[in-house]
């Protein structure tokens, strides 16, 4: 019987965004860039679930590359790593840019033939 091997994690623009799919993710997030940085324990507080569901988005945003960690004594300091991101917001401007020339070409043809 042939093992078969876990799903391949997305990488790159795929990662960012299905990363901050979840919402409560994006609240982790945003509440580590208020911050500068956090423990999930600080993080308890301000999203409404417990502190183990807060350590598992901070380990998805960590497998993205959104945040990485840094261990203080006992806990795990969790800092935004902003490269991920910005690689995903160039991608969206990219795409956005092919779509305004594309768009723009419509605009002139139809503008001819009125």
């Amino acid at each position: 019987m042939p093992s078969s091997s876990p799903p391949e994690r997305p990488r790159g623009p795929d990662a960012v965004f299905a990363a901050l799919a979840d919402p409560t993710r994006r609240q982790v997030l945003r509440s580590v860039a208020e911050r500068g940085t956090a423990t999930a324990t600080e993080l308890t507080g301000q999203v409404a679930v417990s502190r183990q569901a807060v350590v598992k988005h901070l380990q998805a945003l960590a497998e993205a590359g959104l945040v990485a960690a840094e261990r203080q004594g006992r806990e795990q300091r969790y800092r935004l790593t902003p490269e991920p991101m910005a690689d995903a917001v160039a991608w969206m401007a990219d795409v956005g840019a092919r779509w305004d020339v594309r768009l723009d070409r419509l605009r002139r043809r139809t503008s001819r033939r009125t």
